[in-house]
């Protein structure tokens, strides 16, 4: 075997191994190598191999071949170290049947060449390749002509993609530039990224091919995991007998014979990888461009990570937005402002967990003014999708309020418009007293609500429970209701769990009975007052834990009769 390196007249260096007897170079596509020079002539020269070694003879070219500058007329034997011309495109020997270019040698010097088995596959950890790199060119002094060349290549590569991957900020986009940058200095068949989803989940994020409207492509998801999960690079020489891939049908029946793949790492660890295929035996992959995607992969990580974050402020900032204009369209539905009937006191607040509240309450005034109105409910679910549903209780409970129906009755048809709209896991509990404003009599239903209580002036208790099912739940649920009255100074409670469900660091909740109590120590207190103390001794209580769920409470208190 004979190792060369190219130097193209168009295009970036390259490696090559020569195993078969002989090869043709030339500027031909029949040619084994071919080079885009328009010096060189279709056929250029033969580089061969007897038992004698390997020696090299020029086709009859227009333009000649030169060894080490000494024109080819018979066939040369060829050394490590030698430099092959042909046109505008020169050609290192970097080793003959595993005896490399010395750098000491008499002959020249060179870049340390890697070596590895022959066909066998590489996988070498991102890291070492990186201490490596910086082993190679780390001193200045120490480089000769070749090497430094190979390393300026290299800077200048490394500077095309650091300028081009600066420009983009989005990700999609980032994508494609890191493709064209890949396809350009690497020159695949195919090309494609993997992204991280999940804990052990690649997805294909961007896919590129030479032939027009290829978009499959076919990967070994061993082969992910082995350069994603242990963050190495990988090389593979020959898919077809390499013994780790001859399993992997996919790649085989997709006619993939050389591949190389490095992870997307970077400090906050793996976000995928990027894979490159050739179906070519004229483009076999080497260790210097496995060297080469695993630098331009750890720069392309940095730019995904950071357009990622970018594009994840972003989506923040525009959830927000969205966030604040459904609270705005939810305190829009809630009353602006309260019923004034002579002898009672209302009250009534929500603070959602959320931004937006999946709590709701109304008060509406009907029957000419004769009945006061006053509801609320807690959906299932938090958050926006919560107070959509919200939002659609509203308007599903106002033509039954409207036309004068009792609470058991409105529930029963809310809870079956409910049914029919939504899916089964989507209920709502709710409260709802109908008071008439001049008997001062209350008629009362729950649907699936946590107990309200009664408190009378006496400060005697009387827990109100559920009087059937969760709106929604069942298409012909039916509700219970009772009646009361209220005398001066009683006091009716409605709230959501989100405040006896409270919970301090301790994991004990706030409680039904502690509400009750905090409101009995506080009953000759106006209801905005009487708030207050509620609030103040739920923030007491929970010592600065988050509230998990919305907090909303409405209060109706007998002041005069």
């Amino acid at each position: 075997m004979i190792k060369l390196h190219v130097f193209p007249a168009d295009g970036r260096p390259f490696d090559r191994k020569v195993r078969e007897d002989s090869l043709v170079a030339g500027r031909s596509s029949k040619a084994d190598l071919v080079l885009v020079d328009s010096s060189m002539s279709r056929s250029h020269a033969r580089i061969f191999g007897t038992v004698e070694g390997w020696f090299i003879e020029d086709l009859g070219s227009r333009n000649g071949t030169y060894v080490n500058g000494d024109r080819v007329r018979h066939p040369s034997q060829l050394k490590p170290g030698d430099l092959i011309s042909m046109g505008n495109s020169t050609i290192r020997v970097l080793s003959i049947r595993g005896r490399e270019w010395d750098s000491g040698s008499s002959s020249g010097s060179s870049a340390p060449v890697k070596a590895s088995p022959a066909g066998e596959p590489i996988f070498r950890p991102v890291d070492q390749v990186m201490r490596d790199d910086l082993a190679t060119h780390g001193d200045p002094d120490a480089r000769d002509e070749f090497s430094l060349r190979r390393y300026v290549d290299g800077l200048n590569i490394m500077n095309d993609v650091h300028h081009a991957l600066s420009s983009t900020v989005e990700l999609q986009g980032l994508f494609d530039v890191i493709l064209d940058k890949v396809f350009e200095h690497l020159t695949p068949e195919q090309g494609a990224i993997f992204l991280k989803q999940g804990d052990d989940d690649y997805r294909l994020a961007a896919v590129r091919s030479v032939a027009f409207g290829e978009k499959e492509f076919t990967c070994s998801r061993s082969l992910i995991r082995e350069v994603a999960e242990k963050g190495a690079a990988a090389l593979v020489l020959d898919a077809r007998t390499d013994a780790r891939f001859s399993q992997a049908l996919s790649l085989i029946d997709a006619g993939v014979k050389s591949l190389v793949a490095a992870p997307l790492i970077d400090p906050g660890g793996v976000l995928g990888i990027v894979v490159l295929t050739s179906r070519s035996a004229l483009r076999q992959f080497t260790e210097e461009d496995m060297d080469l995607l695993v630098c331009m992969a750890s720069v392309a990580a940095l730019r995904i990570r950071n357009v990622a974050l970018t594009e994840e402020a972003a989506a923040r900032r525009q959830l927000e937005k969205e966030v604040e204009l459904a609270r705005r369209i939810q305190v829009a539905l809630l009353p602006d402002r309260l019923p004034a009937v002579p002898g009672f006191e209302f009250f009534c607040g929500n603070i959602p967990s959320r931004g937006v509240s999946g709590d709701f309450y109304e008060f509406v005034e009907r029957l000419g003014g004769r009945e006061c109105l006053a509801w609320m409910a807690d959906v299932s679910g938090k958050g926006i999708a919560a107070s959509l549903l919200t939002a659609s209780l509203e308007a599903l409970s106002a033509a039954p309020i409207q036309e004068g129906l009792p609470p058991g009755e409105i529930f029963s048809r809310v809870s079956k418009l409910l049914f029919d709209r939504t899916p089964p896991e989507k209920y709502a509990t709710a409260v709802m007293v109908a008071l008439d404003c001049e008997t001062a009599k209350t008629r009362y239903a729950n649907a699936g609500h946590s107990r309200v209580f009664f408190l009378q002036r006496s400060k005697s208790l009387r827990w109100l429970s559920a009087t059937g099912l969760p709106l929604g739940m069942f298409p012909d649920a039916r509700y219970e209701q009772t009646e009361f009255a209220f005398c001066k100074g009683d006091l009716l409670v409605l709230y959501s769990d989100g405040i006896t469900e409270a919970r301090n660091p301790q994991e004990e909740e706030y409680g039904q009975d502690r509400l009750a109590r905090v409101c009995a120590e506080n009953l000759e207190a106006s209801l905005m007052d009487l708030n207050a103390a509620i609030e103040g001794d739920l923030t007491a209580f929970v010592e600065g834990v988050p509230f998990a769920d919305d907090r909303t409470i409405v209060m109706i208190r007998r002041t005069g009769g």
